[in-house]
Order: structure tokens, then sequence, then C-alpha cells
């Protein structure tokens, strides 16, 4: 069994949420609504998720971390998702959420988006992103049949079940954040308590900057800057559909605070960092708020390095 600490939220209701996103939107966006919906079915397309909901025991996991990748890979870092499912007390769980591919059954590195109901009764619908060619130039965005994935995960687990969730709409950027990091700061001014949040969202209309990790580094990534060169970033273009998960605050348990991959239907996906058309972006998106976080494996050394 994983080393597992939980840390139980005080759940704002869902009314601040809406007031913290709506008013963190009109200082970023040009058009925004912000409302409480019964959840849609979300195995449809564009969103194509494993369950039709994202509601039942709410809850978000960070799983290992980013010093299991950086400064140098720890590759023998690889979970399975049923497993983290047990630990956290949620057998046969709907999990979502971005991580790195499990490497050893892959070959190489890649980014993943978990979409997976784990269990006896399991699908998996996940997909990855990698980097190919000798000149790391060109990706490929592919399905993902295994429930492993390594190093490092920021999941979002439920029932997968019909229910309440927040729907956020947002066009025309105006301001300097991205989609999610503008509803994080929302959270993070206005609400004392750390809250914690999981979903998916569209980009659909626009482009967005995107990395895809390449192989593991031949040498140790020591900065920012070393990652950043690291990585491989690309332009792509919506639909784009993400699965995400932010934190507002840290309640000691050495949490990433934000993080987001995204698959498409056109073969583009990858780990997002903000659109570059903030004139004719549109974004659409799905949230619940989870009742707890799950701290899984944590590293044993930390560092703040390539958190982005």
């Amino acid at each position: 069994m994983l080393s597992v600490t939980k840390h139980p939220l005080n759940k704002p209701d869902l009314e601040t949420v809406i007031k913290s996103f709506s008013k963190s939107l009109s200082n970023n966006f040009k058009e925004y609504s912000v409302k409480v919906v019964d959840c849609p079915d979300l195995t449809v397309s564009p969103w194509n998720l494993a369950q039709p909901g994202l509601c039942g025991a709410p809850s978000v996991a960070d799983v290992g971390g980013v010093p299991n990748l950086i400064p140098t890979p720890k590759v023998e870092k690889q979970y399975n998702l049923d497993m983290v499912a047990d630990s956290c007390g949620l057998p046969g769980c709907y999990v979502i959420g971005p991580s790195a591919v499990a490497s050893k059954l892959l070959g190489k590195n890649a980014e993943l988006v978990n979409n997976v109901k784990t269990g006896k009764d399991g699908v998996v619908k996940s997909m990855y992103t990698k980097i190919v060619g000798d000149k790391e130039d060109v990706f490929e965005c592919k399905k993902y049949p295994h429930n492993e994935f390594g190093l490092l995960g920021n999941l979002f687990l439920c029932r997968g079940q019909p229910g309440k969730v927040i729907h956020v709409t947002a066009k025309f950027r105006t301001g300097s954040l991205n989609f999610i990091s503008c509803l994080n700061r929302g959270l993070a001014e206005d609400i004392p308590d750390p809250v914690a949040v999981g979903g998916t969202f569209l980009l659909t209309n626009g482009k967005a900057k995107l990395h895809v990790m390449p192989g593991f580094s031949s040498c140790p990534l020591n900065s920012d800057d070393d990652v950043n060169n690291w990585l491989r970033f690309f332009e792509m273009s919506g639909p784009l559909t993400h699965t995400s998960v932010f934190v507002s605050k840290d309640p000691g348990l050495d949490l990433r605070l934000e993080h987001s991959h995204c698959f498409s239907e056109h073969g583009e996906g990858g780990h997002y960092h903000y659109d570059t058309t903030p004139d004719t972006v549109c974004y659409e998106g799905y949230f619940n708020l989870a009742d707890s976080i799950f701290r899984v494996d944590p590293p044993s050394e930390t560092h703040m390095i390539g958190r982005d």
C-alpha cells in the first residue's frame, strides 16, 4: 500500500465559489459565465470521458511529484491507478487528470491524460502525447490502454456520477492569466481555507501553447531554464479537451497547485500553459469541489523547479 496523508477540506458553498470565479474572470476575460448546473453526459464528443459525471465522493490526489522527474528521473516511481484508488479509500472510483506515462510500458517519457474507471469493471480511455523523430520537433497523440503512470500525477477522483457541478465559460482574454490560473487566483484571494478543484475544460476556439516532454534528459536539470530548454513547445489548435486539477493554497503537503493536460480528436495534445490567441479564444469547463486532498507517496527531497 502506498504512503498516504489525507487532508479533509472545509468546502465553501458553491455560491461563494461562483462569486470568486466571476470576480477573477471579469479581470481577465471580456465575456464569461459561471453557474451551477446538472453535469451533462461527459462521455460524448468532444469531452470523451470514460464516465458521465464528476460527482460522488470527489477528491484530489497529488501522487509522487516533480522531484521524481527533476533534476534526474526516478524511473522506478511507477504507479497503478487501482492501487491509488484503494490507498485513498475509493476502490473502483473514476480517475481523471494529468501525469507522466509509465515509461517502462511506453519505452520513453510522455504526457498523459488519465481517463480511467478503476476496478474489476474498469474502463480505460486515456490518451498520451509523445515526441517522435530524431529532431524532436514532431509529436503524436494516441490512445494509452494502461492504468499505470509514472513519476507524478495530479488526479481528480470521484464515482463518475451525475450531479451538481460548476459550469464556466470564458471568451476573449483581456488579462495575463490563463484560464485555470484565473479561476485559482480568485479562490486564493477570496477564500481563506484551501480549496481543491477537479474537472474538464475545452479550449473550443483558438490556439494554445503546450509542451511535450521528450526523452529523459541525459544531464541533470537544475533550474527552470534547464527545464524549459529540455521541453519541446508547440502551438496547437482547438478544440482541445483538458483534464485539470488545481488547489488554491498548499496546506503543508508540498502540492503542485495547478496542472492540466489535453488531448483532441485531431491528434494534438500535451501540457497546457496558456492560449496564444486572446482575441478569439473560447473556453468551456465543468468542475467540482473536492472533499479531501490525498498526498500519495511524496518525494523525500523536494524543490520548486519545473512546477509551471
